[in-house]
């Protein structure tokens, strides 16, 4: 099955942090006891669009300004209160700069935290290498009781979020700050656990997530037109990891690709190869970042410059078909 969304909407891009704000202002809507917890970057993350609905909302927004580790245990005690805490930040400030507050504070005692940064990866873009966080998925993945999604695109988002908060416990959602094209329609349900098959092929399984779908996707189309048959699976959910489909796929293809907007180290890469080494042992490439840090320059280049992009998905598909044959 290919849930891939129709021609208009994969046409129509948007960020997947732009799904932050008003998704907390939906459930809040419906009777959900959401809060919000930002550090000085409610604009940046849209949890200003939360506060804007009314009047309650923005009560229930929450600016501990430049303080992210503060942020992350105001959010614990708001937690502690019955409410369902969402934290914003930049990915590099609401992981790196908390780590040890979302360890012992948020994984520990088992908490209602959801840490949901924006500006994740190199499409932060211009702001350049310090401000682009390369190693969050493999820092929250490997915490105790913490579950990682990393939804493709605007409607992913919205549900992952959702997700978040109708699952107890720990949550990470990674978005991003560029703009994406759309891989699903408004109408696709989302599993915490679930992978999802968004194009069939018998040739090679490629297994992407976050923006690294959309550039899987057109990696398969210059596939095709060689000839080469490429099956997409979008990892929307890392932390648990659906090993079930991705064995499937891996079992039909006897070669995987991961792609993935992180390093390789600790990422979606890792997380497929300790899961097929067990269930599958299956030939694989990675394309990612090879353990260095970004740079400044415009998402587009930066897909070009470290390799992450359609082309380089397509250069080691080949290179990984070569050494099968």
């Amino acid at each position: 099955m290919i849930l891939r969304a129709n021609k208009a909407q994969c046409e129509e891009k948007k960020a997947t942090r732009a799904a932050f704000g008003v998704t907390l202002a939906a459930l809040a809507d419906e009777g959900v006891d959401v809060v919000a917890v930002d550090a000085d970057l409610s604009g940046s993350t849209t949890t200003a669009k939360f506060a804007a609905r009314c009047d309650e909302y923005a009560r229930r927004l929450f600016n501990t300004g430049i303080a992210e580790q503060n942020m992350i245990d105001v959010a614990a005690g708001l937690s502690l209160t019955g409410k369902i805490a969402y934290t914003g930040s930049f990915a590099v400030f609401g992981t790196g700069r908390a780590y040890d507050q979302i360890r012992n504070t948020v994984c520990y005692s088992n908490l209602n935290v959801k840490v949901c940064p924006t500006h994740a990866g190199i499409s932060v873009g211009p702001d350049g290498g310090s401000h682009q966080m390369l190693e969050d998925i493999s820092l929250m993945r490997g915490l105790p009781n913490m579950k990682v999604l990393v939804p493709a695109d605007y409607n992913a988002a919205v549900q992952a979020l959702r997700i978040a908060a109708a699952t107890p416990g720990p949550m990470y959602v990674r978005m991003g700050r560029a703009s994406v094209n759309a891989v699903y329609d408004e109408h696709m349900a989302f599993e915490l656990g679930k992978a999802y098959v968004v194009r069939e092929g018998s040739d090679v399984t490629i297994v992407a997530c976050g923006v690294e779908v959309n550039e899987a996707l057109k990696a398969a189309d210059m596939l095709e037109r060689d000839g080469i048959s490429a099956e997409v699976i979008d990892a929307f959910s890392i932390k648990p990891l659906d090993g079930d489909t991705i064995e499937a796929s891996a079992r039909k293809t006897r070669f995987v690709v991961c792609a993935e907007e992180h390093s390789l180290i600790g990422g979606l890469y890792s997380a497929v190869s300790e899961c097929l080494s067990a269930r599958c042992p299956t030939l694989m490439r990675g394309v990612g970042m090879h353990d260095h840090f970004g740079k400044s320059g415009e998402f587009s280049e930066l897909l070009s410059y470290f390799k992450l992009d359609a082309a380089a998905i397509v250069a080691a598909v080949q290179d990984g078909l070569a050494t099968k044959s």
